[in-house]
């Protein structure tokens, strides 16, 4: 490349290039926020710590093993489905502002910043994944099937966040993103407290032990549990990989048909 081109793209290079030093400016923005650290690792702590200390030995007793092994998955896969929300909502704000249309006329590819967005929060949900981990295993948690599972288990939330994160940015970028995307954290903040990280599935009642035995946070949860504890990993493995699959589908393609129309709505100032 010329060094003439160079300077009319101040981004450069192929796709995955763009999108990482788009993550790149998420996450030094990031970690000049605090609200964002206290939302990405001191909340997550303090409620794993509450749930243990609070719940942890009633739960024991329910569930027939260490509370552990369901408070530590439970609050991972919740810290990256709320910070999903909270990519829906940034990209909402850069809408509103004028910013995303700012990076849509710039040189580069277009779908560099929601790509951007995505991988920061990968980014971050693995290294809040890493610490509650390691807090865990303060608690008590041991890895019974090893090391390579322990970092499989990490990777979980990953995988159920790629399709949720599609999901918020495919709202955020409707008319009424906003509306939509605090609609989607109120959902997940319900689904908190009915999946199987909270009690067994055979302890709710019994209409609803099968809504919450197959829900997403649910199949995420129970696989870590059995990476880490010990249990037949296959089945909720693969429930959460269609889950991500069919949210990134069904929100991917709204994505794509609004993001278009959303930043050239440039808003008055």
């Amino acid at each position: 490349m010329s060094r003439s081109a160079k300077m009319s793209d101040p981004f450069g290079g192929s796709l995955p290039t763009q999108a990482v030093v788009h993550a790149q400016r998420l996450l030094r923005r990031w970690s000049r926020q605090p609200e964002v650290l206290i939302q990405s690792l001191v909340f997550p702590l303090a409620l794993l710590l509450m749930y243990e200390v609070v719940f942890g030995k009633l739960f024991t007793l329910t569930s027939g093993h260490g509370s552990i092994y369901r408070f530590v998955p439970l609050v991972m896969v919740m810290g990256a489905l709320l910070g999903a929300i909270a990519t829906g909502g940034s990209l909402h704000k850069e809408r509103e502002t004028g910013l995303l249309w700012r990076w849509w006329v710039l040189p580069g590819s277009r779908a560099a910043v929601p790509m951007g967005g995505l991988l920061a929060e990968c980014v971050r949900a693995l290294v809040t994944g890493v610490l509650l981990l390691a807090a865990g295993v303060a608690l008590g948690l041991r890895f019974h099937r090893g090391w390579f599972a322990a970092a499989a288990a990490v990777c979980v939330p990953e995988l159920l966040l790629v399709g949720l994160a599609t999901m918020a940015i495919g709202l955020a970028v409707t008319h009424i993103g906003k509306s939509m995307v605090e609609l989607a954290g109120l959902l997940i903040l319900l689904g908190g407290f009915f999946n199987t990280g909270f009690v067994p599935a055979e302890q709710y009642p019994g209409p609803l032990q099968e809504i919450v035995r197959v829900q997403p946070m649910s199949t995420a949860v129970d696989a870590m549990r059995d990476l880490l504890y010990g249990g037949p990993v296959m089945t909720p493995l693969l429930e959460t990989a269609a889950w991500s699959l069919g949210f990134a589908v069904i929100f991917g393609t709204m994505a794509v048909r609004n993001y278009r129309v959303a930043v050239q709505d440039i808003p008055a100032h």
